[in-house]
């Protein structure tokens, strides 16, 4: 190899060091540029967290007022409704559970239906109340609390009484029970003749 070859090789090798010394350079701004978007997105991901903490505080302890409170209203011996937010299936999902004294009971299934009636009826009142913007003020139900045993009634319309002027919102409550309107502002008695619906206002009430 002569001396022109020499030189000729020697500048493609030194090409080819500056070619490797740029890109080496390059990927340690990549990196670097990597570097700082993982901490943001780390941070990012932290601020999520945190807001989605608090969110769930808020949810868990108005869900959990509002219901019990409820409950208190009409049980002598009332449970108090809890809210657990578990993750399943890399999923945030919420538990309501009842307590009493202490014990965790499955709603559902350890309770009788006049609790879970008042509680989910509860549960749609605070539902309506966390949107934003809010709907109109107006709740139609069809027998909410068809499971309450009938001395506990009045205790209800009381309660459903106080919600409404509490939140400014109007129930509209289709039932049959008497005692569950002792406390409506207005008392309508529909029937059905010859297939045609008829509605009268019983009475006009200023409680």
């Amino acid at each position: 190899m002569n001396l022109k070859e020499i030189r000729s090789k020697l500048d493609r090798l030194k090409g080819a060091k500056e070619e490797t010394e740029k890109q080496i350079l390059d990927s340690n701004l990549s990196l670097k540029e990597l570097g700082k978007d993982l901490n943001w997105h780390e941070k990012a991901r932290e601020i999520v967290r945190e807001v989605g903490l608090k969110t769930q505080q808020q949810l868990q302890y108005h869900i959990s007022d509002i219901t019990s409170l409820a409950l208190e209203s009409i049980f002598d011996e009332p449970y108090e409704l809890k809210v657990e937010f578990v993750e399943r299936r890399n999923k945030t999902e919420c538990d309501l559970l009842f307590v009493r004294n202490g014990e965790r009971i499955d709603p559902i299934s350890a309770s009788g239906g006049g609790a879970v009636d008042v509680a989910a009826f509860a549960l749609r009142i605070a539902s309506w109340s966390m949107k934003r913007p809010r709907t109109r003020p107006v709740i139609i139900m069809d027998e909410p609390l068809r499971f309450l045993s009938e001395d506990l009634q009045e205790k209800a319309s009381l309660m459903i009484k106080e919600l409404s002027k509490k939140l400014k919102l109007q129930f509209v409550i289709i039932t049959h029970e008497p005692t569950l309107a002792i406390y409506a502002d207005k008392e309508f008695k529909t029937n059905i003749k010859n297939g045609i619906s008829n509605v009268k206002e019983l009475c006009i009430k200023n409680l």
